[in-house]
């Protein structure tokens, strides 16, 4: 109980001193219980919303008619059962982004993560599933990094819907070259062969959502749901935070 109480003081005591801050611009966050960014900020964050791919997510640029597959899924059925996003990667969001993940703004990464948790997903139940898996970094860009994106943003998912979370099941065997210079049959070729499961009793029977911060040509989490089937998962869904 005193612990307790002395964690609230303290807690209590840096709010006055530093009050909490949009993650993004800094301004003084009115109701931080509430609100994870700035009313200005947050308005500039576009959920992904239908018409979309019902199989991969991908938004239509039309704002009218029904959801329907996309090219990409038509001639390529995805390894995994659905695929959905956060939002739009661009304005707020992709600034948002680039703090976390090139600046090393964890906070911010955090708070999206939180946001990310916080939102219902058509066609995507997390819920019902029973093991989170972060897509994971080669050990050489997680030196040059110090963190891995994918997992912080894991962890908020995995504590929002009370899921084991796994970031040890699956590895990235290859130091490949970074998927952002590459175009979409390249990133494809990139990855191939570039994931593994070394303990396959990890991921056996498991419902799996793999987490990843931006969803671009999919290749990247194309090949992860592929092996973690292969190695014996009963399903993979994926969350994304952003869709380029």
């Amino acid at each position: 109980m005193l612990i307790c109480e002395a964690h609230e003081m303290v807690s209590g005591l840096a709010d006055l001193l530093f009050p909490p801050s949009c993650p993004t611009c800094g301004a003084t966050l009115p109701d931080p219980d509430r609100d994870l960014f700035c009313a200005d900020c947050r308005s500039g964050i576009q959920t992904v919303t239908n018409p979309l791919c019902p199989s991969c997510g991908f938004p239509h640029t039309t704002p009218q008619g029904a959801d329907h597959l996309c090219k990409e899924c038509i001639l390529s059925v995805p390894p995994f059962s659905v695929a959905r996003s956060m939002g739009i990667y661009r304005a707020t969001l992709l600034d948002a982004i680039h703090l976390f993940k090139y600046h090393g703004k964890i906070s911010t990464g955090e708070a999206l993560g939180r946001m990310m948790a916080q939102i219902s997903y058509d066609s995507l139940a997390i819920g019902n599933y029973s093991l989170i898996i972060p897509v994971p970094l080669h050990p050489k860009r997680l030196r040059e990094r110090g963190f891995n994106q994918s997992l912080i943003l894991a962890r908020q998912v995995s504590k929002r819907f009370s899921i084991p979370l796994d970031f040890l099941a699956l590895k990235r065997t290859v130091h490949t070259e970074a998927q952002v210079r590459l175009s979409g049959r390249a990133r494809r070729v990139n990855v191939r062969g570039a994931f593994s499961v070394p303990d396959r009793g990890r991921v056996r029977g498991e419902r799996i959502v793999l987490i990843d911060d931006v969803y671009t040509t999919g290749s990247t989490v194309r090949e992860c749901a592929r092996v973690l089937l292969h190695s014996g998962a009963r399903e993979v869904a994926v969350l994304t935070l952003a869709r380029a």
